[in-house]
């Protein structure tokens, strides 16, 4: 198929209807991270990985309906509202769903499916029908997979479970001829995600000062905190949203859904998770930053901004609008910095992580002002 043929997306920008089914599924985040702080070890990581792969497919595939089914009529507003209680309904089983919510968690992965695929076929192409019922078999395997796990447990519901995740290859295998996309709405419906999961971190700092004196020591390290949790939005939001929307609305509409999935769906994977595993980690730090931290809370805290930073450069790469080669040291730098937390305080492994992120975007605007130099 040629670009000019290419079926053509409905949406213009992002409705409050997506805004507030974000806001749902980001109570999904909420849920994670109550996951990794109940069980801060390999056991619990494992879980938040593989619950946040099957529901970032589907939050993803809600994305990209949006972006081709405008949310402009009752019957596809109600169907909406359906899928966003259903995410409810799977993000409320999410502490248990390795324990007694399993089938909970399947069946309402299940109904997220169905509705998904129901409202795809509103869109008057009857090529993209087409192409979402490719993607509807995959689909609904995962589904099946998922709601078997949650029906046996056990070590069997992790290997399916993790099976389910292997969804994430089927883009490289299928035909995706059928599908467009609207860039503006699409760069700005993934932003709004990551802004609303970056304020799970500063919850999660309110939330381990909860009962704590007002005093300089909370202070300090509060503001360290959200100082991070800044410097997280500064790394998405100082440019690269806006320089993302224009490598997508530059790029030949055929090349635009697999730069999406590389870009917005493995790269914000693994800023999801980083942002999941920071928040778990300073919801205790935040309580006790003048204390040392176990061997886990301080992999959380460095591993997560380390998991970030490597999704931040994944999504630059995919999109080529900016060397990551300064975040990605920085994101080793952070891993170094783990002693800090388990032999001297949280908040000295706080501060260096922020000192250390700081200093990779100094580099980085100190590179980019050279270049412009030469250049001109």
């Amino acid at each position: 198929m040629d670009a000019v043929s290419a079926p053509q997306a409905e949406a213009g920008r992002v409705t409050t209807l997506e805004l507030f089914f974000d806001l749902v599924f980001v109570f999904t985040i909420t849920q994670l991270t109550t996951v990794l702080v109940h069980a801060p070890n390999g056991r619990g990581l494992a879980q938040v990985a593989i619950m946040l792969g099957v529901i970032w497919w589907m939050y993803g595939g809600y994305a990209w309906l949006t972006n081709f089914v405008a949310p402009d009529r009752t019957n596809r507003r109600l169907l909406l509202l359906s899928g966003m209680g259903a995410f409810l309904v799977l993000a409320l089983s999410i502490p248990g769903a390795f324990d007694d919510s399993g089938l909970a968690f399947g069946l309402a992965y299940a109904a997220v499916i169905v509705i998904h695929t129901a409202l795809f076929t509103r869109h008057s192409s009857g090529e993209v029908v087409r192409a979402i019922l490719g993607v509807a078999r995959f689909n609904g395997i995962m589904a099946v997979l998922v709601l078997a796990g949650g029906i046996v447990g056990g070590t069997a519901q992790y290997v399916l479970w993790a099976i389910a995740c292997l969804v994430w290859v089927t883009p490289k295998v299928i035909d995706h001829t059928g599908f467009a996309i609207a860039p503006g709405h699409f760069v700005e419906r993934h932003g709004l995600v990551v802004i609303i999961a970056i304020g799970e971190s500063v919850v999660a700092i309110g939330i381990g000062a909860q009962g704590l004196p007002i005093d300089l020591g909370l202070v300090g390290v509060a503001l360290l905190g959200l100082a991070l949790s800044a410097e997280l939005w500064w790394s998405y939001f100082g440019g690269d949203d806006a320089r993302a929307e224009r490598a997508m609305d530059a790029a030949d509409p055929i090349d635009r859904p697999m730069l999406a999935i590389d870009a917005f769906g493995y790269g914000h994977w693994l800023m999801l998770l980083g942002i999941i595993a920071i928040a778990a980690a300073l919801k205790t730090v935040i309580g006790h930053a003048g204390d040392t931290v176990g061997l886990a809370q301080a992999l959380f805290l460095s591993g997560g901004l380390a998991a970030f930073l490597a999704g931040d450069v994944v999504f630059r790469a995919s999109l080529r609008i900016g060397s990551g080669r300064w975040r990605a040291a920085a994101g080793v730098l952070a891993l170094a910095a783990i002693p800090l937390g388990t032999a001297v305080a949280g908040v000295a492994q706080l501060a260096a992580l922020v000192v250390i992120l700081a200093g990779a975007f100094a580099l980085e605007r100190a590179q980019n002002t050279q270049r412009v130099a030469v250049l001109g």
